[in-house]
């Protein structure tokens, strides 16, 4: 397994809808094993592909309170949102040391293919709600900062661009 490097908003390619995993294959479960010791390594809940340049269906994510329960979501959609909202504060690893209070469907159903290819139903709430919803918004090219209003946002991206800056002086 490898750690694999989480692009940093405002890049671009955070923006790029993800492709449907034609099959899950050896290429597709390396691609998830990474992914997932990449989330642990970097102490996150939920990793999506489109994070690590890879821009296919794919989503790992831990909500467990031990952080040793990881689940993988290949080609996910949503089946069902339930009318009552909640608001959580988010964060990501795209965007490090931010966090924002974002409105979501409270619960949501989930089906796609696990790491085996088989295909399962995933019925969450909570945590899990919310971090499926938000993993699955970057499949489709959203960052959670996509919520807040465009002064936030903006400042946000000032501010993620010079700590690159600052990254790159330091090296």
């Amino acid at each position: 397994m490898a750690l694999l490097t989480i692009l940093r908003y405002p890049d671009p390619r955070l923006h790029t809808v993800a492709k449907p995993v034609a099959a899950v294959d050896d290429r597709i479960r390396r691609l998830v094993d990474d992914m997932v010791e990449t989330m642990y390594a970097s102490e996150g809940v939920g990793l999506a592909a489109t994070q690590v340049n890879v821009h296919e269906r794919v989503i790992v994510m831990d909500t467990s309170e031990q952080h040793n329960q990881p689940m993988v979501l290949i080609n996910p959609e949503i089946l069902q949102r339930s009318d009552d909202l909640a608001i959580a504060e988010e964060g990501c690893l795209s965007v490090p040391q931010v966090y924002d209070r974002i409105e979501r469907p409270a619960r949501v159903t989930v089906r796609a293919l696990g790491r085996d290819g088989q295909p399962f139903e995933l019925e969450a709430e909570g945590l899990a709600a919310v971090c499926v919803q938000h993993e699955m918004d970057h499949l489709i090219g959203k960052v959670f900062v996509d919520y807040l209003s465009p002064l936030k946002r903006d400042r946000i991206r000032t501010k993620m661009i010079k700590k690159s800056r600052d990254d790159l002086r330091v090296r």
